[in-house]
């Protein structure tokens, strides 16, 4: 029998055995990647410790027993326990950004994310855009991406988990954002104070039905920054009912909203004066975010 003796082999290798034993987009990837082989290349070169996009250099680089050992018991772990990978190796990264992970948070991948990198949001930003508000930030990433993109603002991450605030301060220290990022335990926005410029909230938006069905990998991540009611929208009514106050005046919302767009449409479409956003195009699709003004909000759509 011959073992696998290259990055590049042990890669294809590994690949096969999450096919085999089942998992696809539909049923435990996601979280990180979207396939089997994005998956093994970065449990392979996670475990060998090269960068994570630096395959072409050591594809063909040799791999000695005692670290194929390694990976092979770090694929047996991802295979047998069906936890996300991110939580094995503590790690996730989220627009190139490393950042750290474990059970207490969800795995980072908001679309929200690109929106702040190739700066689709910048329009309806100013000069006036001072403070930020990532409410439930989760580990943090979306704060730090945004301080790293807008060096003249201040942020206010807020999540009602203090296991996941843990999780972000850890994060922001490790990328010296902790005199720019300030932490705030709160459910929605009762404890976010004073008027913000741009809101990015990424929140719990998953169906009831969508729950139910999710694959072991999502439901090892914390159900309370998933579920959010029958049709996903019980946060997100809350929200627009209160964003407007701890808005400025030409202050907007972006909302991240996932495959949901039906069930908000439906909640927050039928009112006499509809509730009509603009949606951005990100590589999830064109109905994933949206963004809403502080105009808009003030209106009384949902009485």
């Amino acid at each position: 029998m011959t073992f696998p003796s290259t990055v590049i082999e042990l890669i294809e290798d590994a690949a096969t055995q999450l096919e085999a034993a089942g998992l696809s987009l539909a049923n435990g990837f996601g979280q990180g990647t979207l396939n089997a082989f994005d998956e093994a290349a970065w449990l392979v070169l996670w475990q060998l410790g090269f960068p994570l996009h630096d395959l072409d250099r050591v594809a063909n680089q040799a791999v000695d027993p005692s670290n194929r050992a390694r990976v092979a018991t770090l694929l047996r772990a991802r295979i047998t326990s069906r936890k996300p990978l991110a939580y094995l190796t503590h790690e996730a990264w989220l627009q190139g950004v490393a950042f750290y992970v474990d059970e207490r948070v969800i795995i980072p991948r908001s679309f929200i994310a690109e929106l702040i990198v190739d700066e689709s949001i910048d329009p309806w930003l100013s000069e006036c855009t001072h403070r930020v508000l990532d409410l439930c930030t989760g580990n943090g990433s979306l704060a730090v991406l945004a301080a790293m993109a807008y060096p003249d603002v201040v942020i206010d991450a807020a999540d009602i988990s203090l296991d996941a605030l843990a999780v972000a301060k850890i994060n922001i220290d490790k990328h010296n954002m902790a005199g720019r990022i300030a932490l705030i335990e709160s459910d929605g926005l009762a404890s976010c104070n004073g008027k913000y410029d741009l809101i990015l909230c990424n929140p719990p938006y998953v169906n009831a039905a969508t729950m139910a069905a999710l694959p072991a990998e999502f439901k090892a991540e914390p159900a309370l920054a998933l579920a959010s009611g029958a049709d996903g929208m019980d946060f997100i009514r809350q929200l627009l009912l209160t964003a407007a106050a701890h808005m400025s005046e030409n202050a907007v919302l972006v909302l991240e909203i996932g495959n949901e767009r039906k069930n908000f449409e439906r909640a927050f479409y039928h009112r006499v004066t509809r509730l009509e956003p603009l949606w951005f195009e990100t590589s999830g699709g064109p109905d994933q975010v949206l963004v809403l003004t502080r105009q808009q909000l003030s209106k009384q759509l949902l009485q």
